[in-house]
């Protein structure tokens, strides 16, 4: 009894498995074909194929790069431009205060000097990158650079550093000759500035005398020899200015350095870095007032500098130097001051034509009474 009782369950119980197997088939059937003609998914006969979204960034241009170029353009940091506009932008505001009054920048020379900063760059970045392969491997944020992670052999790399350097001495032989000598002097700052993390905590600095050179030479393309009342006080604020980003630059990775034995100004002001910076700050700022009082400049370059002080301020004060996101964001913010500084001396150029006008003017009206 109990057996015919539990035999008639089963065959039940088989039933309802098979009834609900039908209709869970029918019904995946029907979501699919809704899907497909809603156009919201595709049959399950196979995935469905990805998509790439197309992107402008620098990054996203490297990737979709022919796989044996790529090691090569981000040896160069060519998927990470900021460094290039930081090396470019002071040799703009050379080059802007350089132009004649009531007069845009020179585009050839601001065209030329571009080409060579993504090159002086690319060859800076190659020859950091040898220096530092062996401590590259022990740094998380490194690791994975072409030379550490063994994408690129220590041969090929020279090669490549040979033709970067080569290019670039084809942009500088387009200057005239005295450029040409100043800008020759400046690559034993360029070969020597990696080393300097070794045997200081101011490598910083080291760093600010190689990136603002661009200051010097861009009056010197226009005008055939340095100022020094305007050339050199632009230079420092340069320096000034790389001391306050590379120093919030370096806080991302003063962990590793202490571990690893290299020195960085992150690692020498520590907790007084907000201090340090503040003092960074002004005397960039008084140095640049001191190139618009030199260079002639008008309202509009005060109120860029103005416009560059508040942002300073912002950036020191909301810095969190114990959360490397944040320094990264502050570090790339600075491409937005250095073109501030850049409007604020075109526009301060451009107005120098208005008042000579209105000079002008008075002149004759004064002549003709």
């Amino acid at each position: 009894m109990l057996g015919a009782q539990g035999a008639a369950l089963a065959r039940g119980l088989r039933g309802l498995t098979h009834s609900w197997r039908r209709d869970s088939r029918a019904l995946a059937l029907v979501r699919a074909a809704g899907a497909v003609r809603a156009g919201h998914g595709q049959p399950p006969a196979g995935p469905a194929p990805r998509r790439r979204r197309l992107s402008l960034s620098a990054a996203a241009v490297v990737d979709s790069a022919p796989r044996p170029l790529q090691p090569y353009l981000r040896l160069m940091r060519l998927d990470k431009p900021v460094g290039t506009w930081l090396l470019y932008l002071p040799c703009t505001w050379s080059i802007g205060l350089a132009a004649e009054p009531g007069c845009f920048p020179d585009w050839y020379m601001l065209s030329l000097f571009g080409t060579g900063a993504v090159l002086m760059r690319g060859a800076g970045c190659t020859i950091n990158d040898i220096w530092d392969r062996d401590y590259d491997k022990k740094v998380i944020r490194t690791a994975n650079r072409p030379i550490a992670a063994g994408d690129i052999s220590i041969f090929r790399s020279f090669l490549f550093l040979g033709g970067q350097l080569t290019l670039a001495l084809g942009v500088l032989l387009c200057l005239n000759y005295y450029s040409i000598a100043l800008g020759a002097a400046s690559l034993l700052l360029v070969i020597t500035y990696p080393l300097m993390k070794r045997i200081t905590y101011w490598p910083q600095l080291a760093l600010g005398l190689t990136f603002n050179w661009g200051a010097l030479l861009g009056w010197s393309a226009i005008k055939g020899s340095c100022d020094p009342s305007v050339c050199l006080p632009l230079y420092f604020s340069g320096i000034m200015w790389t001391l306050i980003y590379d120093t919030i630059y370096a806080h991302q990775d003063k962990r590793d350095d202490a571990l690893i034995g290299l020195k960085s100004t992150a690692l020498r002001f520590h907790e007084n870095t907000k201090r340090w910076l503040s003092g960074f700050s002004v005397a960039m700022l008084g140095a640049l007032s001191l190139v618009g009082a030199n260079s002639g400049q008008t309202a509009p370059y005060y109120a860029a500098l103005a416009a560059v002080g508040a942002h300073l301020a912002h950036q020191i004060y909301t810095l969190d130097i114990h959360r490397p996101e944040d320094c990264w964001d502050k570090f790339t913010s600075n491409r937005t001051l250095g073109l501030i500084v850049l409007l604020g001396i075109v526009l301060g150029n451009l107005w120098k034509e208005k008042k000579t006008d209105e000079v002008k003017k008075s002149i004759d009206s004064r002549i003709e009474n």
